[in-house]
């Protein structure tokens, strides 16, 4: 299959190399699980127009995304707003969730990454 391209912004291409050879522990276990626990195959700091999405599936189009202490909530507004129009769904959680609530964060993201491309995206899911 064919997988959709965006135009990317060159600073989001170097940047995004920088942050795959750069994972936060929270990342590298996520990443860790996803490659040996999800079917679906995921991309870790995919550029995707001018955005870079921790870690992006194109079939079905989902993005995860880890969140520190460092996020700018209005940006991640303004961000996921795009993605949505791009027909993404977005799951988000913390590094807290991750480090400390493990099996629920593969679990939803298991779950979004096996339903059917037909299925609307929840408003609650992001």
């Amino acid at each position: 299959m064919c997988m959709p391209r965006f135009p990317r912004h060159p600073f989001s291409e170097r940047r995004a190399k920088e942050l795959r050879k750069n994972l936060t522990d929270e990342e590298a276990l996520l990443w860790y699980h996803i490659r040996s626990d999800v079917p679906a195959k995921f991309r870790r700091q995919e550029p995707v127009g001018r955005y870079i999405c921790d870690f992006l599936c194109y079939h079905p189009r989902l993005v995860v995304e880890l969140d520190g202490g460092d996020h700018d909530p209005e940006y991640d507004r303004v961000r996921d707003a795009w993605l949505r129009s791009q027909g993404f769904k977005i799951l988000r959680f913390s590094n807290y969730e991750m480090k400390c609530e493990t099996e629920s964060v593969l679990e939803a993201i298991y779950l979004a990454s096996s339903s059917s491309e037909e299925e609307p995206s929840s408003p609650s899911a992001s």
